[in-house]
């Protein structure tokens, strides 16, 4: 028998995953809230992959109570992930994907670009969402993931917080309202540098948004967290000493 994978938490996210392994011979242990980490640790020592399927508010919880018996296994897949997230912590090396498929509820998914899948599980990842026809480019760079994880970030936080503003579809953000998605972005990408501490190559992060929004022209701009998406944004300008005076004005209007 095929090594188990744990999937902490088993919403629409993991179920993909879930399905993907299954497909694969594995088998699969979900991990829910009602559910005791250490107990299922206990049972299942040595999985081959734990992906934490959580959402962004619930990552940290998580990660600080994880068994030390699967810190070489483990797998992070949430939304405004950066290198700080995991590096704080004493898991050496932990496999990266940065997301780049939906699924809702009562829906299929839809894939937007090819995801990106970093480190010892990436392969593993690769196979599993390839038998549910999801492509993944597996990288090896952590400069290439870098880019990768803002890439991902300046997508979801420009479409969200401009959404806020403009409603309707990615395509028709950037067609009637290009002025407004560059500026939000410009500012998003001033808290991703201080976030990373790098210089980041802002043009061809600008470029590859754009490509993502080619390939699903009609996502909604708009989710239901994009209200506390721009909170945090501004939250985290105010910790790095950054006015952004877009997202500022936005907020004004939207956030109560």
């Amino acid at each position: 028998m095929k090594r188990p994978i744990i999937i902490i938490g088993i919403g629409e996210m993991g179920s993909v995953f879930a399905r993907g392994f299954l497909r694969l011979g594995h088998p699969v242990y979900p991990v829910t809230r009602a559910d005791s980490v250490r107990e299922v640790a206990a049972e299942v020592p040595e999985p081959a992959a734990v992906i934490i399927a959580v959402g962004e508010n619930d990552l940290h919880p998580i990660l600080e109570t994880l068994p030390e018996a699967w810190w070489d296994s483990l797998v992070l897949i949430q939304n405004e992930l950066l290198p700080q997230d995991w590096q704080d912590y004493d898991f050496s090396h932990p496999t990266i994907m940065s997301v780049w498929f939906e699924k809702k509820k009562g829906q299929d998914v839809k894939v937007v670009v090819p995801s990106i899948a970093h480190g010892p599980n990436a392969e593993l990842l690769a196979s599993a969402l390839g038998t549910l026809d999801i492509p993944v480019e597996i990288v090896h760079d952590e400069n290439r993931l870098l880019f990768e994880l803002v890439r991902k970030n300046l997508y979801i936080l420009t479409t969200n917080i401009a959404g806020l503003e403009t409603g309707g579809t990615v395509h028709e953000l950037w067609r009637d309202h290009q002025e407004l998605a560059k500026s939000v972005a410009r500012e998003v990408l001033d808290i991703q540098a201080w976030l990373t501490g790098e210089s980041l190559d802002k043009d061809n992060l600008m470029q590859a948004m754009l490509t993502a929004f080619e390939g699903d022209p009609n996502h909604q701009c708009m989710g239901r967290s994009a209200p506390a998406r721009l909170a945090r944004a501004l939250e985290l300008a105010k910790q790095g000493n950054i006015k952004p005076p877009i997202l500022e004005a936005i907020a004004e209007k939207h956030l109560s």
